[in-house]
């Protein structure tokens, strides 16, 4: 077995930041069930580690992910168990990236293609190679798209671009996405990983607590009633008013300090 199909995901640390690594590089890191399950496990060990405050999602090689593995899955068909099995897992890694309460940041360091483009929209933020070629491919080849994509693009594009990105399926470039709102910026390729990484620097001097309920009301409260939305600012308020952190930005503000936070 090659390396990177025995590691198809990298963890490294870099003090508060976890960056993961797509390692599938000779398939331009296309996904397979043994990377979604590698993601889903840094994920969840992610989410209980405190010390991590950030994550980076990007890729090895000249691609951020291909999508799915096309070759694998004509020499390969799957029984409809490994079917289920696939999907279930592919669309448990989005949903970990999405809800964890740690951000996400994407390091699209290259194309981005189906599944690959799934994840990126996933991700809370995502800095694109504005060369990079994305594209959800899916229904032009008789296949669905997944991940979440039916609502991830439409909060970000609306809904009329985002039918017109999945029902065509048409290339476009990452200084393209960028321009769309699909992404957050778009930069050389030279410098993604630099950016995200700068990025989830500042991420990660933020107050955890209040963070993690920022990215768990932003784009949900939409499908929220009004009332609904605003009682869930006020119970999330009601309990950072009790927390460590509340007390430390406050002594920092007045102390005119950079505010050390703990999670607390």
């Amino acid at each position: 077995m090659e390396g990177s199909e025995a590691n198809p995901v990298l963890a490294s640390r870099d003090g508060p930041l976890l960056t993961l690594t797509l390692n599938r590089p000779h398939r331009l890191n296309a996904v397979s069930r043994s990377l979604y399950e590698r993601l889903v496990a840094e994920l969840e060990g992610a989410e209980g580690d405190r010390d991590t405050r950030c994550v980076i999602l990007t890729g090895n090689g000249r691609a951020f992910c291909a999508g799915a593995d096309l070759k694998a899955h004509r020499e390969r068909p799957q029984p409809p168990e490994e079917r289920r099995r696939y999907t279930e897992t592919a669309q448990r890694a989005n949903r970990l990236i999405q809800t964890i309460g740690t951000p996400v940041v994407a390091a699209v360091n290259g194309h981005a293609i189906g599944a690959g483009l799934e994840l990126a929209l996933s991700a809370d933020f995502a800095i694109v190679a504005d060369d990079a070629r994305l594209r959800l491919p899916e229904v032009a080849l008789g296949t669905f798209v997944g991940g979440g994509a039916v609502y991830t693009l439409a909060e970000r594009v609306g809904v009329l671009k985002a039918r017109e990105i999945i029902l065509l399926g048409d290339f476009f470039s990452g200084a393209q996405a960028a321009a769309m709102g699909v992404v957050n910026r778009a930069v050389p390729a030279a410098e993604v990983l630099d950016e995200a990484t700068s990025l989830a620097h500042r991420l990660a001097r933020r107050a955890p607590i209040p963070l993690a309920a920022a990215k768990k009301l932003i784009g949900p409260a939409a499908a929220l009633s009004r009332e609904e939305a605003l009682e869930r600012e006020r119970a999330a308020l009601e309990e950072i008013f009790g927390t460590e952190d509340w007390r430390e930005g406050l002594a920092a503000f007045h102390e005119k300090r950079p505010p050390r936070y703990r999670g607390e």
